[in-house]
C-alpha cells in the first residue's frame, strides 16, 4: 500500500472511531454484550490485573492523528466494550435476620430497576446465601467456561452476622449479579430467570390454589414486570404468568382487566398455536369479550379454525392450566 492510501485509511478509520464515540448511548448488539464486562466486578479485576493494565492503557488512549492504524484499531474495539450499557441495574440496600427455632439466616433484599431513565416499577426480592450458593452451583453446571473467573463469597463457620461479614456480602453478591447479567447466555438462561423469579411465582400459585386471588394477583402482578425485562428475547416465556393474572381478574370480577392481560398473552401467542395456553386462552377470551359487549365473532373463527385443523384432545380450562403450575 503507497503512503497516501495509508493516511486515507487511517483517516478512514479515525471518522469511524468518532462516530462510535459519539453514539456511544446507543444500543448494544448481542455480540457486543456478549463480550465480558470488566468493570463489573472488582473481585474479577483484582484476579486478572494484567488484562486490567491493558484495558486501562487503551482507555487512555484518544483518537487523534498521530495513532498508527493498530492503535486506532485497538481504540476503537475499547470503545465499543465502553458504549455497551448495562439494561438492569442490581442494588442490595439492607439485609434483615431471620430466627427460626433452629435456624437463622440473613435476608438480602435486592432491588432491580432497569437503567437510563427514572424506573417507577422497580423489582423488590429478597434472597439468602444459600440461594446464591445454589444459583452459582447449578450455572457451574452448565456455564463452566463462562464462570471460570467468577468469584464467590466462601462460607464461614463463625460470625456470619457480624455486621462486616454482611457487609462485605451485600457488596460481592451486588457484583455477583451484575457480572452474570453482563454475560448474555448467563441472563438469558432459565437457572438465572428461575432464581430472580420462582420463589416468588411459587408463592403467587400457591395463593391461587388455595383461592387468594387478591394475593396472588398482587405477587404477579410484581413480578410480571421483572419477567418481562429479563425474557425479552423469548416473550412467549411469561404467557402462563400473564393468563394466570387473567385467572385471577376473572375470579374477582374484573373482566375488563382480565381481557386486558389476555389480549397480551394472545399476542404471544399468534404464531404458536400449538402452545398449551393457546386454546384454553382463546376459549376464555371468548367468554370475556361477550361480557364485555367486545368482538367475540373473530376469537371464535380463530378456534373454529383450530378445531378444524386439530384432531380433538382433551383441553384444559386455563385455570385449570393454571393452578398445575409450579407444583413440587
Amino acid at each position: 500500500m503507497d503512503r497516501d492510501s495509508h493516511c486515507m485509511a487511517e483517516k478512514e478509520l479515525l471518522e469511524a472511531v468518532s462516530r462510535i464515540t459519539t453514539f456511544s448511548t446507543t444500543s448494544p448488539s448481542d455480540e457486543e454484550q456478549n463480550q465480558p464486562q470488566a468493570e463489573i466486578s472488582c473481585q474479577v479485576r483484582k484476579e486478572n490485573p494484567e488484562k486490567d493494565e491493558l484495558q486501562d492503557s487503551n482507555a487512555s488512549l484518544s483518537p487523534n492523528s498521530s495513532m498508527t492504524t493498530k492503535e486506532l484499531q485497538e481504540y476503537w474495539r475499547n470503545e465499543k466494550l465502553q458504549c455497551r450499557q448495562i439494561k438492569l441495574l442490581f442494588e442490595i440496600p439492607s439485609t434483615r435476620i431471620v430466627e427460626h427455632h433452629l435456624s437463622k439466616y440473613v435476608m438480602y433484599k435486592i432491588i432491580i430497576l432497569q437503567t437510563g431513565s427514572f424506573d417507577s416499577n422497580k423489582s423488590v426480592i429478597e434472597r439468602r446465601y444459600s440461594d446464591f450458593e445454589k444459583l452459582h452451583r447449578n450455572l457451574l453446571e452448565e456455564f463452566s467456561e463462562e464462570m471460570e473467573d467468577v468469584t464467590f463469597p466462601k462460607k464461614i463457620l463463625t460470625g456470619n452476622f457480624t455486621e462486616e461479614i454482611i457487609n462485605e456480602r451485600k457488596l460481592a453478591f451486588k457484583d455477583y449479579l451484575r457480572l452474570l447479567y453482563s454475560m448474555k447466555y448467563i441472563r438469558r438462561s432459565k437457572k438465572f430467570i428461575d432464581f430472580l423469579t420462582r420463589p416468588e411465582l411459587q408463592e403467587a400459585y400457591g395463593c391461587l390454589r388455595g383461592g387468594q386471588y387478591t394475593k396472588a394477583l398482587e405477587i404477579l402482578l410484581e413480578v410480571i414486570g421483572l419477567q418481562e425485562r429479563l425474557t425479552r428475547g423469548n416473550p412467549v416465556s411469561i404467557v402462563p404468568t400473564l393468563c394466570a393474572i387473567v385467572v385471577c381478574h376473572k375470579d374477582l370480577e374484573n373482566p375488563a382487566s382480565a381481557f386486558e392481560y389476555g389480549e397480551k398473552a394472545l399476542s404471544r401467542l399468534c404464531v404458536h398455536t400449538s402452545h398449551r395456553y393457546y386454546i384454553p386462552l382463546l376459549e376464555t377470551m371468548i367468554t370475556l369479550a361477550y361480557e364485555l359487549g367486545k368482538d367475540f365473532l373473530s376469537l371464535q373463527e380463530k378456534l373454529e379454525e383450530w378445531k378444524a385443523k386439530k384432531d380433538p384432545i382433551r383441553i384444559f380450562t386455563l385455570k385449570e392450566l393454571a393452578v398445575r403450575e409450579y407444583i413440587q
